[in-house]
């Protein structure tokens, strides 16, 4: 699907999202116009979906997070779109995925602290539509996060 120079402009840009299109192509020895082509190409076909900022959620206060694995009603025609739907209004939710097998869904929030954590469980997850089952898996540590691919 790419070539070399594509999967090599991309692991350097993995690598530093931050570089410019000059320092991208002084690093895969290629023209910034060549390579801003590529990146445009990349852009258009799908494959570079955008670059974002990687927050550090206990440097701002957010010092738990919760991983909660859920089981819909699945008895309930809509209870899938309607729990997504509510789901993304929860602000303390920073990452939805949606499963096949026992789990349905699992949302991992941030909280200030434990306290903080009890009241969105309570106020903003419990009142999500169409909760069979819930579990709750708190953060120890996160050894591993990386979504960059070997490229």
């Amino acid at each position: 699907m790419l070539d070399a120079e594509s999967r090599t402009l991309l692991r350097c840009f993995q690598d530093d999202p931050s570089l410019t299109t000059p320092e991208l192509a002084a690093r895969v020895g290629s023209t910034a116009a060549r390579v801003a082509r590529r990146l445009d190409k990349l852009r258009e076909d799908g494959v570079l979906r955008g670059s974002t900022a990687i927050i550090d959620w206990p440097r701002l206060g957010f010092t738990v997070g919760v991983s909660l694995r859920i089981t819909l009603d699945k008895t309930v025609s809509r209870a899938f779109d309607e729990f997504i739907q509510s789901a993304r209004n929860v602000r303390e939710v920073i990452e939805i995925q949606t499963f096949l097998g026992r789990v349905d869904v699992r949302l991992h929030l941030v909280a200030k602290d434990l306290p903080d954590y009890q009241r969105v469980y309570r106020d903003e997850i419990l009142t999500l539509p169409h909760i069979a089952d819930i579990e709750a898996l708190m953060t120890v540590a996160s050894v591993k996060s990386d979504e960059n691919l070997p490229l």
